[in-house]
């Protein structure tokens, strides 16, 4: 029955993020612009065949024989809410009516509750009560002593949906949430500083909901990790990604053993905010090569002890021209985890891999600035920042 219903769905309707009303005519139009191309490259990407994609106030409806495959493929892409396979008919009254019929006997089974809901758009000569009036006796009279249906508007088992605009109908079953947020690329990009672990990977994706693709940079530091970090983190790369079809798929990979080999002769008890300042300006040193608009990080007040906000102070002190942004500084782990699985980040994160060993026994919860610019007297921090920058490796995915 499913193939059926697959067969005959003819679009799928994509209903805009709501933020996206609150914008201005000229900015919103900018705004469905950039969420078109979006959705062009996603389908083509996934090799979605379809015929048009046609916009109307606060929706797109993309006509096409796979609307199923469409509908689940375009969830990703964000400045949309949801989407719906659906079959367009015209908007007289008795066709809506029948052609929800067919998707109701096709859905109900026996004992199984309904709900009937309709948006309308536009004068038809008949009122949105009208058709939850009339399909919802219809389907009692067809199908309430054949398979003993009956209606609930709290928790239905199948809704049966209406959609009519103008002179377009469309009726439906099904709603499948989507991304939200805004439309990849209207907001600048951001370079991203990615570990592999699964604060940063969300912190990237949430930056990546408002509208700001990202440069993601991740940070070897071989020899005091192994392969399987560097792994990880390319992997969860790739996840990430697939949230931004259409935008360069490039991970730019730091050697920074060297780096933090220095950095551990100098004062041990320092070296997470040394390593992580010399980080930051690594970064800096890229957003302001690639016009990015600044840093986003992973992270969160008190998640480790390098993130207290002291300590969060004193290593935004080592940039000087880009801010440095952390979508989650305040919340807490479950939360964070909660994204991750949402997002497809979490197992991956969690795959085994070495610690770095170079993390002190002791670490500073409270750093001093002087104190830490007083250790960084002992590294020539410009070479060092050149080095990292020469060793640069650019892996396409």
């Amino acid at each position: 029955m499913e193939a059926t219903l697959n067969m005959i769905y003819d679009t799928v309707i994509i209903r805009f993020s709501g933020e996206l009303w609150l914008k201005k005519v000229w900015t919103r139009k900018q705004y469905e612009k950039r969420l078109a191309r979006n959705l062009k490259q996603t389908l083509k990407h996934h090799q979605v065949s379809y015929n048009e994609l046609v916009r109307r106030h606060g929706r797109f409806y993309l006509k096409t024989d796979s609307a199923v495959d469409a509908a689940q493929t375009l969830t990703k892409v964000f400045g949309i809410s949801s989407v719906s396979p659906a079959i367009e008919v015209s908007p007289n009254l008795d066709e809506v009516i029948e052609k929800s019929l067919f998707l109701a006997g096709s859905l109900l089974k026996e004992g199984d509750r309904f709900a009937v809901q309709c948006k309308r758009v536009g004068k038809q000569g008949y009122s949105s009560a009208d058709v939850r009036k009339l399909l919802g006796q219809r389907v009692l009279d067809e199908f309430g002593e054949k398979l003993d249906v009956s209606v609930d508007l709290g928790s239905p088992d199948v809704v049966l949906g209406v959609e009519v605009r103008d002179e377009q109908a469309f009726v439906y079953s099904q709603t499948i949430d989507a991304a939200g947020g805004m439309p990849l690329g209207v907001q600048p990009k951001l370079v991203g500083l990615l570990s592999g672990g699964t604060d940063s990977a969300v912190g990237l994706w949430l930056v990546m909901k408002r509208g700001s693709p990202v440069v993601p940079v991740y940070f070897d530091n071989s020899p005091f990790t192994d392969d399987a970090a560097t792994e990880r983190a390319l992997n969860v790369a790739k996840v990430l990604f697939e949230w931004a079809v259409g935008f360069p798929r490039r991970v730019y990979v730091v050697q920074h053993g060297e780096n933090l080999k220095q950095i551990m002769e100098t004062h041990r008890k320092y070296s997470c905010l040394l390593c992580k300042r010399m980080m930051y300006r690594v970064a800096e040193r890229l957003a302001e090569q690639y016009r990015a608009e600044g840093i986003v990080t992973g992270e969160a007040i008190g998640e480790q002890a390098s993130q207290t906000l002291t300590n969060l102070r004193v290593l935004s002190a080592s940039v000087k021209e880009y801010p440095v942004h952390r979508p989650l500084l305040g919340f807490d782990k479950a939360e964070t985890e909660a994204i991750a699985r949402k997002i497809g980040t979490y197992e991956i994160s969690g795959t085994k891999a070495a610690s770095c060993g170079a993390v002190p026994y002791q670490p500073s919860t409270k750093a001093k600035l002087e104190d830490v610019l007083r250790a960084e007297e002992k590294l020539d921090i410009e070479a060092m920042v050149e080095r990292s920058l020469e060793s640069i490796k650019i892996i396409e995915l």
